[in-house]
């Protein structure tokens, strides 16, 4: 019997899951076995799950799961250098030359294991089964307001956290922003779902937005327009050959660009298009003073999502059912591609 085994999550400020207990009890209907660890932080408690019918398991239990069970969480993997021997799904941001990627590739190549990465789940035109890309493009327009609401007081942004639902954040946000002005923005891959779910934010808060997409940017650049406007927003994922929208250079340049939201968040990949900052930013420090005079602050927070956890978690838990509804069969299909992603990568280590 396929058995799938939904962690908890150890990353800080990480209360998203993959599996409501709806869907659990949709997989158990299907013949799959589900495991679920208890979980202190989990934005949707245990409850539902037992009803589900699910067993459970102590928080953190998975490195003694059985043999056969397949790991399932979103973020990263606590970095203790163990061999994995399980299959695991999971983001595991090891594909495009990222540091701690590769170290993870090497735990996998040790153990055993395979990685079935999220990102990686995709239809055979590409497109991925199942994204947080709304919630992290709205979630992170907000972030990006914060920030530029703190530099009209001299500031730089301060700790962001989760809220309880869409309406808190935007109550907050009002309460943040001056009354009396607002900057434009420009989105560059609106018309995707995290170019949207920025878009979306940006209206509700009454801020003009410039979209891109494809064909505004299919020239290579460079493209002046974006520091023309006070706050960018990258919605465009890091792939080889990648335009670059913000050069190192842009940081003397004449402009009325002070903020970057990079809602993609690759700082560390080669391909990465913004080249005025090397790090992400985290939730205590949201935004990296990459420019003093005019300001020019980048915001990099790569589970963008966490800050609606509910929310993100029923859609994109939604979304990714249909995909493990097909566990069974995982030599075909969408697993099957993203085992070979996995394979194709940890061929030379």
């Amino acid at each position: 019997m396929t058995h799938i085994w939904i962690r908890a999550e150890q990353r800080p400020n990480e209360e998203r899951v993959g599996l409501t207990p709806e869907g659990a009890k949709a997989l158990k209907d299907a013949g799959i076995r589900v495991t679920v660890e208890k979980s202190s932080v989990r934005a949707i408690g245990i409850d539902g799950y037992i009803t589900a019918g699910c067993a459970v398991a102590p928080e953190n239990s998975w490195p003694t799961a059985p043999d056969d069970a397949i790991i399932f969480g979103l973020k990263e993997l606590p970095e203790d250098g163990t061999p994995l021997h399980h299959r695991h799904i999971m983001f595991g941001h090891a594909y495009k030359g990222q540091p701690a990627g590769q170290v993870l590739l090497e735990r996998f190549k040790a153990g055993g294991g395979t990685l079935y990465d999220l990102e990686y789940l995709v239809h055979e035109n590409g497109r991925r089964v199942a994204a947080f890309g709304y919630w992290a493009g709205f979630a992170g327009a907000a972030v990006a307001l914060k920030c530029w609401a703190a530099q009209q007081r001299s500031e730089i942004a301060g700790p962001i956290s989760k809220f309880s639902n869409k309406s808190a954040l935007l109550d907050d946000l009002t309460r943040d922003l001056p009354t009396d002005k607002r900057p434009r923005a420009i989105v560059i891959g609106a018309l995707g779902r995290v170019g949207t779910g920025a878009s979306d934010l940006c209206n509700a808060m009454n801020v003009p937005v410039t979209k891109w997409d494809m064909a505004e940017t299919a020239s290579g650049g460079p493209f002046p327009e974006i520091l023309q406007h006070e706050i960018f927003l990258n919605c465009i994922l890091a792939q080889p050959g990648c335009t670059v929208f913000v050069p190192a250079d842009a940081v003397t340049a004449q402009r009325k660009l002070t903020v970057i939201g990079d809602i993609a968040c690759d700082p560390t990949s080669d391909f990465s298009p913004i080249k005025v900052y090397d790090r992400a930013t985290d939730w205590h420090a949201p935004a990296l003073r990459a420019h003093d005079n005019p300001p020019l602050d980048v915001t990099a927070i790569d589970n963008l999502p966490s800050l609606l956890p509910v929310e993100s978690s029923f859609d994109y838990a939604a979304q990714l059912l249909p995909t493990l509804l097909s566990l069974g069969q995982l030599n075909e299909g969408v697993w099957a591609r993203a085992k070979t992603y996995f394979d194709q990568h940890t061929k030379n280590i």
